[in-house]
């Protein structure tokens, strides 16, 4: 069996007024769009992974903490505009949603267990950003022995050079 995995594409990640906007993400919305359809129509399980951190940035990585430190403001705050799906996207009754806090969908949640009581042994990634989060959830799926797609044209990062390259690397 297997499953769709939609990671960050929340309006944090993809407006350009955010200070996490991914510059070439809005450009794979049709693309996800198309792959969560197809998912629907195949009976495939989806799982959005949604990315928020505590207003203190106590969870999130150093590299990051500066954008909620101190101000108990910033991206990605549950409850948040910017915590939202991009508008296009929403989740559908018997479809999963999970909170991360770091940039693998694994990374302490239980997207394992969940895949695993479904009998998923294939996964599908698509979603923002390929160089973080689609390449450490991908390299985390490889190494629990999920048989891994990565849906190129379904992913984005800030440019295509960064694009192309971890694409390749992949």
């Amino acid at each position: 069996m297997s499953a769709l995995i939609c990671i960050d594409m929340q309006n944090d990640f993809l407006l350009p007024e955010s200070p996490l906007c991914v510059k070439c993400g809005m450009a794979c919305l049709p693309k996800v769009q198309e792959a969560v359809a197809k998912a629907r129509a195949n009976s495939v399980p989806i799982f959005w992974v949604i990315r928020e951190h505590e207003p203190t940035g106590t969870d999130i990585e150093y590299t990051r903490r500066h954008l909620l430190e101190g101000t108990g403001a910033g991206a990605t705050l549950p409850g948040s505009e910017g915590a939202k799906l991009v508008a296009g996207l929403e989740v559908q009754p018997g479809e999963h949603v999970l909170i991360k806090k770091r940039f693998s969908a694994f990374f302490h949640t239980h997207l394992d267990l969940m895949l695993r009581r479904l009998g998923v042994e294939h996964v599908a990634l698509c979603g923002v950003q390929t160089p973080n989060c689609i390449r450490a959830t991908a390299v985390d799926a490889l190494g629990l022995d999920y048989k891994v797609v990565v849906l190129s044209d379904a992913t984005a990062s800030k440019n295509e050079q960064v694009q192309e390259n971890n694409l390749e690397d992949m």
